[in-house]
Formats: C-alpha cells, sequence, structure tokens
C-alpha cells in the first residue's frame, strides 16, 4: 500500500475530492477540477497525495516511539488548524477513505489492523485541533 505513495495518495485524494467535493475548497489549485481523470493527472493532486503517504509511512514507522510520532505528526496539526484552518472532520474523512483502499486491495484483515493506526492519527489530531481552539 504505502510502498508508492504517490499513486496512493494520489487515489486516496481523487476519491475524497469525488465522494466529497466540499473537501476541494481548502485547495484552491484543485477546485476548477471536476473530473477524476483530471485530478489524477494534475500534478499537484499527485504531489499532495505522495507528501501525505510519505507522511503517514513517516508515523507508521514510529508507532513504537511516540515522540518520534508526535514529532511528525504535531507540526502538521499545527499548520492544517492554524495557518490552513482545515475542518478536522476531513481528517476522519480521509482516514476512512484509505481503510477502504487498504480493505479492496488488501482484504479486512489488513483494514482491520490500520484502522488502529488511523484513529491514532486523528484521535491525536483532536487534540492539537483542541490546543489550538478549534
Amino acid at each position: 500500500m504505502f510502498v508508492d505513495a504517490e499513486d496512493n495518495g494520489t487515489a486516496v485524494l481523487v476519491r475524497m475530492f469525488t465522494e466529497h467535493p466540499d473537501t476541494k475548497s481548502y485547495f484552491t489549485h484543485f477546485k476548477g477540477m471536476d473530473s477524476a481523470e483530471e485530478m489524477k493527472q494534475s500534478d499537484q493532486v499527485r504531489g499532495h497525495g505522495k507528501r501525505v503517504f510519505t507522511a503517514i509511512n513517516d508515523m507508521v514507522q514510529h508507532l513504537d516511539n511516540t515522540e518520534a510520532f508526535l514529532g511528525i505528526l504535531n507540526p502538521l496539526g499545527q499548520k492544517h488548524a492554524t495557518q490552513l484552518k482545515i475542518d478536522p472532520k476531513n481528517f476522519r474523512i480521509i482516514c476512512d477513505i484509505i481503510l477502504q483502499l487498504m480493505e479492496e486491495k488488501f482484504g479486512g484483515d489488513c483494514k482491520a489492523s490500520f484502522e488502529k493506526v488511523t484513529n491514532e492519527i486523528c484521535t491525536h489530531l483532536t487534540n492539537i485541533y483542541k490546543e489550538a481552539g478549534w
């Protein structure tokens, strides 16, 4: 799944933007893209998808080291809460789409084990947002 961060990240973002079009409103350079095919070809969508999955890969590698895990997650959460002002509900949306993709590619057992990771990420992001005044 995470071997190809760009393709998998792109697939998740395209699904999120297609199934939840309001999420595109946070990305000024994605707003005009309406078709999934156009999004899949976009360097901006591909680049952001790769960044998302690279960050998740880094977090997964540090699940057993809370300090390192939070060292990756905290700055991302702070930026999304304070600078980008991304509604925190969108993190649950993207995590749910990641889990759907995991299940489609690798089956329910893989999805179930990865749910712990997405729940950990969403829980910490919620705390970061609360501290930032959301």
